[in-house]
């Protein structure tokens, strides 16, 4: 599969950046909190651990099948990353891999961050179907993708073993291509919130 070409992705309030290993000092900041990872298959706890979860993000990039993004606000402040992911020949692909750093929960920091990743999903991949995923025990991340309005389609037991060994039982969402609409206007409002 050829790889797609890394966009940078542009909001009002944030900037999507092609992840590059580089980043991982100006990262570091925003993931230096134990919490971010305790649902992720990567145990976080150094610079160098860093490093290393950002050389497999780009790994799957260069085997063409992953869109990773480093999230910038719009003032030059590395926050955190997103990946579009699983990208299939058949048009169906994954968001996730997302964590974001303390100082910007809360904020239109999320919210942009999936505007920008689902209309390149829908738009310039074609999508017919986004998936995403999260650990059933990740209460904000559930309700988070509940919010976009995606469709819970049922839990995967088993789905994976992370890092400490937990066999993470993982909630399915959807969107597909004709719901997409519906999804963005949400997301506009939502984001109209923010102001200009």
């Amino acid at each position: 599969m050829k790889a797609p070409t890394p966009p940078t992705l542009r909001g009002r309030h944030i900037i999507l950046e092609p992840l590059e290993e580089t980043h991982a000092k100006e990262l570091w900041p925003a993931a230096d909190e134990p919490s971010l990872w305790e649902f992720m298959t990567h145990d976080v706890r150094k610079p160098a651990d860093l490093s290393a979860w950002i050389r497999l993000r780009t790994a799957a990039r260069t085997a063409g099948t992953a869109l990773p993004f480093l999230i910038r606000t719009t003032d030059g402040q590395a926050v955190g990353s997103t990946s579009i992911f699983d990208i299939s020949p058949n048009r169906t692909m994954e968001v996730g891999h997302t964590w974001i750093g303390a100082s910007v929960r809360r904020t239109a920091v999320n919210t942009e961050c999936k505007r920008l990743v689902l209309d390149h999903c829908f738009g310039a991949l074609a999508a017919i179907r986004v998936q995403l995923k999260c650990d059933e025990r990740n209460l904000p991340s559930r309700r988070a993708i509940e919010r976009l309005g995606a469709t819970y389609e049922g839990t995967i037991r088993n789905q994976m073993a992370l890092a400490d060994g937990h066999l993470r039982q993982a909630r399915v969402y959807s969107i597909v291509a004709a719901e997409w609409p519906t999804v963005r206007d949400r997301l506009d409002s939502a984001l109209a919130l923010h102001g200009p």
